[in-house]
């Protein structure tokens, strides 16, 4: 089987590593069956052609960037270039690609959609409702028609792009999940996030500004009361139908 990339932008590289780890264990990776690309450390835009042709998907991870603020490190400019670049591709060919959270702003954005500060949240565990469509989407396979998932987002979509289809709701944040074409998902919650990752994510970026000074623990006991368990289901459906072999079959 050709590997799934996990595309990351963390700065702090044992953030990272942890994503990586509970994308594999949530989506049931194999160490080679899921690799990692640390775009923020990439100086030259990669060559996503050969990306592309060696991958069977593209999975794009959360972020300390946010894709709508006005003002940008160079760090994040330079990043969100190399990005552009691989959306221009993947939304061309229609090919494998599944972002969350900082996915969804920068797929959302690209493809004429808006995304602003209107419906943030605060780091919490909450009730996400699929759509009729949703519902139908393989994407979606197994997973409750309202299911807990984990979020924590200082923007978020407030209008979709012309071509999106809505799969999922929630209650304070409108879009939760959409589909662009047949192959391309983004999702504002986290299927890669499981109880150990944001218990570790949220310690690291307790000052950053994704809940209140001070209530790391209550916020960790709160996100903790309701299991979470559904959304990675989304990243093994996502294995299971776009695994294919180096000859371009399925694997």
């Amino acid at each position: 089987m050709l590997p799934f990339l996990l595309i990351q932008t963390r700065v702090d590289s044992d953030i990272a590593a942890d994503e990586l780890r509970s994308t594999r264990h949530l989506g049931g990776f194999a160490d080679d069956e899921l690799v990692s690309l640390r775009l923020e450390a990439a100086e030259d835009c990669p060559d996503w052609e050969a990306v592309l042709s060696s991958h069977s998907g593209i999975i794009l991870g959360g972020s300390p960037f946010n894709a709508a603020d006005a003002l940008k490190s160079p760090l994040q400019q330079r990043s969100e270039r190399h990005l552009a670049a691989l959306l221009e591709l993947v939304v061309e060919r229609d090919f494998p690609f599944l972002g969350a959270c900082y996915g969804i702003s920068t797929l959302g954005l690209h493809c004429g959609g808006t995304v602003d500060k209107t419906y943030g949240e605060a780091a919490s565990a909450v009730d996400i409702t699929l759509t009729e469509a949703g519902v139908q989407d393989p994407l979606c396979e197994g997973l409750s028609p309202v299911f807990k998932g984990f979020v924590g987002h200082k923007e978020a979509m407030s209008e979709l792009p012309p071509s999106a289809v809505l799969l999922a709701s929630g209650t304070t944040c409108p879009v939760q999940m959409f589909r662009i074409g047949a192959n391309l998902y983004a999702t504002q919650f986290h299927p890669e996030l499981d109880l150990e990752g944001m218990a570790f994510r949220l310690s690291r970026y307790q000052n950053e500004g994704y809940f209140a000074p001070g209530e790391l623990e209550s916020t960790l006991a709160a996100a903790g009361v309701h299991p979470v368990t559904e959304p990675g289901r989304i990243l093994a459906n996502f294995k299971r139908i776009y695994a294919r072999s180096s000859e371009g079959g399925e694997a």
